[in-house]
């Protein structure tokens, strides 16, 4: 990480049923809950590399500039 640039993790569990909405956009924002207590709200297009059979799910760092402009999203592990 350089800069100014900050990071939040989470965790996401979405269906392959409920990220329809996302797909279809009439969603078109998600937001979660980071492990630091902050709410993180970022585009659903963000995720579409990371949609399986059964939706989404895992442990993700979200990374943004000091303007809040995302730099980029990673999945760095699983949920059970």
């Amino acid at each position: 990480m350089t800069g100014d640039a900050q990071q939040v993790r989470f965790a996401i569990r979405i269906s392959a049923e409920d990220y329809l909405y996302y797909y279809k956009g009439q969603a078109r924002q998600v937001i979660v809950n980071a492990d630091d207590g902050r709410r993180v709200q970022f585009p659903a297009s963000c995720l579409q590399p990371f949609v399986a059979r059964d939706g989404i799910k895992g442990l993700f760092v979200l990374r943004f500039d000091a303007n809040n402009k995302l730099i980029g999203l990673e999945k760095i592990g699983e949920v059970p």
